[in-house]
């Protein structure tokens, strides 16, 4: 399996300017060749591939208008193109949007092979530069000098901080020893999470909790001026705390993930339309902190890793609505009501917990029956995209009554 590491780096002022200049040649191919893609298809109906796309950048190279594109690796420009095309691979699947233009205030990076670095005794000499770039290594029970990475990707983010990805080629993970439990976890914004043992695991509100601060920021980056030395160091404030929101919320779901993961054999959770809870004007905000989308994402991954299995239950499946019990069906069930009692068997349920248990139940039914079910404990891990699991619409019950 391929996996990275990605540590912090230093480089110096020479190595600074070099990679700036990269970024920014990166940053033009990418946009100008994203332009005559569009061009070239609204104009003439041609879709372009690869060859003609490399071909491109070969000419723009040669012009006298860009010909400072030479000047710079040629390795990250190849693979901007190569990067382009898969996004309008994805694109044209239906797995991501339309690609974007880049722009010089986001987060910059640059792609470059085994052509385009040398990686020997744990030391890093980039293409076009004399000197090795500095970083620092995170990760003790790994030894530096015995990776052998396939690519390196290196970044700076909005607030100026420097970082080196080293993609690397890594034997298959041992598969964790079965834990005896399985889970229903059902995901909110009051408590994160609900399982159907009855735990609640608080929401973090990593946004929340720094907004003010965040406000005040924004605030002072509003009234500098344009191009002025105080309008650049308010805006790097500006990143700062949206970098600390980022990895407060990175930290918290990765820990929590890994502890679902590592604690239950089965994880059945449901298949919610983030993107369309976040086009609520009253709960955008609050979806999004949440963090629904990535925190699946990491289930999914670290499941297939450990050798779990990872069970999704249909959006439309009545999880709160449902008896536990006896199966009962209300009619209604408003959200601001958190308890009820099952006007059938008379059990007081939690309006969460009730849910979780459900939805438990009805991944059970699936996994029982073996249709609905991707297991992912194959010897050999393989990739979390190709793994993702099938919805269940098993174990939904028939509505009851109008009360």
């Amino acid at each position: 399996m391929r996996t990275a590491y990605k540590c912090r780096a230093y480089p110096d002022s020479e190595q600074a300017a070099t990679l700036s200049r990269t970024f920014g040649c990166v940053r033009v191919v990418w946009n100008r060749t994203l332009a005559w893609r569009h061009a070239r298809w609204h104009g003439e109906q041609a879709r372009t591939g690869f060859t003609q796309a490399n071909a491109y950048l070969t000419a723009m190279k040669a012009s006298e208008e860009l010909e400072w594109l030479n000047e710079v690796a040629s390795v990250p420009l190849q693979q901007a193109i190569r990067h382009q095309q898969t996004a309008f691979g994805n694109f044209l699947a239906g797995r991501a949007r339309y690609p974007r233009y880049k722009s010089r205030e986001g987060r910059q990076s640059a792609e470059y092979t085994r052509s385009g670095f040398r990686y020997r005794d744990g030391r890093l000499l980039l293409a076009k530069m004399t000197a090795p770039l500095a970083f620092t290594w995170s990760w003790p029970d790994i030894d530096p000098v015995a990776i052998d990475p396939t690519t390196v990707t290196v970044s700076r983010d909005p607030c100026g901080r420097w970082y080196v990805s080293f993609a690397v080629d890594v034997a298959d993970p041992e598969q964790l020893p079965a834990a005896g439990a399985v889970v229903g976890v059902d995901l909110g914004i009051k408590d994160f999470a609900v399982t159907s043992d009855g735990e609640k695991i608080a929401n973090p509100r990593s946004l929340a909790k720094r907004e003010r601060n965040l406000a005040r920021y924004q605030r002072r980056l509003a009234r500098c001026h344009k191009g002025s030395a105080n309008r650049a160091k308010a805006k790097a404030k500006v990143a700062r705390a949206h970098r600390k929101v980022r990895a407060s919320r990175a930290d918290f779901l990765h820990k929590t993930s890994a502890q679902f993961v590592r604690d239950h054999d089965v994880i059945v959770i449901e298949d919610l339309a983030v993107k369309n809870m976040a086009r609520n004007r009253s709960l955008a905000k609050a979806v999004s902190d949440c963090g629904w989308g990535t925190f699946r994402q990491m289930l999914e991954y670290k499941a297939a890793m450990a050798g779990r299995h990872l069970v999704t239950v249909d959006r439309w499946y009545p999880s709160s609505k449902t008896c536990s019990a006896c199966g009962r069906l209300l009619a209604s069930l408003s959200l601001s009501t958190r308890h009820w009692t099952c006007p059938s068997c008379g059990t007081r349920h939690d309006r969460d917990i009730n849910a979780a248990k459900n939805i438990l139940a009805a991944g059970l039914a699936a996994s029982a029956c073996g249709g609905d079910v991707r297991h992912s404990g194959s010897s050999r891990v393989r990739s979390p995209v190709k793994q993702e699991p099938r919805p269940v619409t098993a174990g939904i019950p028939v509505l009851q009554g109008r009360e």
